[in-house]
């Protein structure tokens, strides 16, 4: 029998679309949810689309890895409750750079176009997962976004690939393990849920 623990609700429905990782999230704890989160995930897009437009992406050496440094500017907004009226635009700017920087790295580096498909497909899987869920009130347990690395681990593992030269094997083992992953979790996770919305939040509620 597949059963589920289904997680309460978050202080803000925006923070579940964040996908943060383990660092992001420990970024936020240090500043303790006191800086709003737009300004710096602008800031983290800008520079980061800058550096790619410049060829980056196909760089060598530890340069690779000024992208996604840029990117974890918006690392310790993960903690404020995005409460902003402005603030949902936060998911689509982390996700947007993200996909921008995984697609830039995986041209560059000349990998496979399936491969670059693949992976790219297993992250809007999730994210696409994840909305909906939302909207039925199923929000995904703490330990996914940490097991699928977040936005900021899946970039700091790419540009670790692209600095080894074995970036078309990470590619390949990265695709593989989140559709791993995030296949299995969202199969069982709905298999398990309750029919409707409504008694999901409530179940949520009393655990």
């Amino acid at each position: 029998m597949v059963s589920v623990h289904m997680t309460p609700v978050p202080h803000s429905t925006v923070t579940a679309y964040r996908d943060d990782g383990t660092l992001s999230r420990a970024m936020g704890a240090l500043v303790a949810g006191q800086l709003p989160p737009l300004p710096p995930a602008i800031v983290g897009m800008f520079v980061t689309g800058v550096l790619l437009l410049v060829g980056v992406a196909g760089a060598e050496g530890l340069s690779v890895f000024a992208p996604a440094v840029a990117l974890l500017l918006a690392g310790p907004g993960s903690s404020h409750p995005h409460d902003g009226r402005l603030d949902w635009l936060v998911p689509p700017i982390l996700r947007l750079t993200e996909y921008g920087f995984v697609a830039s790295v995986g041209f560059a580096h000349d990998v496979p176009p399936l491969l670059i498909f693949l992976l790219l497909g297993a992250m809007a899987f999730h994210h696409y997962d994840v909305v909906y869920r939302v909207r039925q009130r199923v929000y995904p347990p703490s330990w996914l976004a940490t097991s699928g690395l977040g936005w900021d681990g899946r970039m700091l593992l790419i540009a670790l690939g692209a600095l080894a030269g074995q970036v078309t094997l990470v590619f390949g083992l990265l695709a593989l393990y989140l559709w791993c992953l995030f296949g299995w979790e969202s199969v069982t996770c709905w298999l398990a849920a309750p029919r409707s919305g409504v008694d999901a939040a409530d179940l949520g509620a009393h655990d």
